[in-house]
Parts: C-alpha cells; structure tokens; sequence
C-alpha cells in the first residue's frame, strides 16, 4: 500500500473514532464537565396532599438520573440542579354509564419543575409535567394509589428527564 493509502485510511479511522465517542446510547446530552446532579426535595403544594407522594417522586428522578447517566448525586452545589414541587393531584370521572354515574376515573398529577445547569444556563427551564391513571370508578382510589403512583410518577419523570438531559 502507498504512503497515502495509509494516510487515507488513518484519517477515516480517526474520524469515525471520534464520532463513535460522543454517542451515548441513553441519548444524554451532557457536557464532560457536568460530574454531580443535585434534586431538591419536591413539596407536595396540590389540594390534596397524601403522605409519602413526595417523598416517592423525589426518590425516582434520583434514581432514573443515577441509573441512565454517570452523574454522582449530592446534595448541594450540584452541577446541575432540580428544584420544584407536585402542583396538582386530582381525580376526576373519565367515562359514563348509561345510568350517567362514572364507569371510570382518572388520577391526574401535575409536577412544576425548575432546571438548572450551572456548566451551562442556556439550557435552564422552567415547565410543568403532568400524567394521569386512569382505574375502574369500582375501585377505591386506595386500592389503586401506589399502582397509579408509580405509573405516574415514572412517566413524568422520563418525560423530565428527556426535557432537560436528553434534550428531547
């Protein structure tokens, strides 16, 4: 092979090794600087407050964030912080019967969030998530509370975490 065959291929390999290196399989958009993540404790602020909410929806945006990027979690001067609180918590009929009584319900659950990147402001925000469960008007809203919570509550927190990481 010639001296510029190499120099050809050379040149290709280390262009697709370096565009091999930025991809991440997560769709994380990150920058390398961006080592700790901080998650305020979000306050449940709705109408209707029932205990331990909170607590359970903090707890999973720290650890969807710990499980789909490499960040370390701190609890203060994170590089990048989330800050907020569940806004609404409601439940309305969703479907009728033909006796014009509920045939089904909907758990409806609003979270404001506010992100900040201290590597980079530009990419703060400020948005409002929601997402609903909906359960047979049969079933107390008890029985089907950590279930519905859980469906929740992990869809907000993607969507979040898609809005501020991902860049979705």
């Amino acid at each position: 092979m010639s001296k510029l065959q190499h120099i050809i291929i050379g040149l290709i390999t280390l262009v697709l090794i370096q565009g091999c290196g930025v991809y991440s399989f997560s769709g994380v958009s990150i920058s390398p600087d961006t080592k700790t993540f901080q998650v305020n404790f979000f306050q449940n602020q709705s109408a209707r407050i029932f205990p331990g909410a909170d607590q359970t929806f903090t707890n999973q945006l720290q650890d969807l964030i710990l499980n789909q990027t490499n960040l370390s979690l701190t609890t203060s001067d994170g590089d990048i912080i989330y800050e907020g609180e569940i806004v609404q918590d409601y439940v309305s009929p969703n479907t009728a019967t033909s006796e014009i009584t509920a045939a089904q319900n909907r758990l409806t659950i609003a979270v404001n969030v506010r992100f900040f990147d201290a590597k980079d402001p530009t990419q703060d925000l400020e948005q409002r998530f929601s997402f609903f469960f909906d359960y047979p008007a049969s079933s107390s809203e008890n029985t089907v509370r950590d279930e519905a919570l859980q469906v929740i509550f992990e869809r907000i927190t993607q969507d979040i975490f898609n809005a501020t990481l991902a860049r979705w």
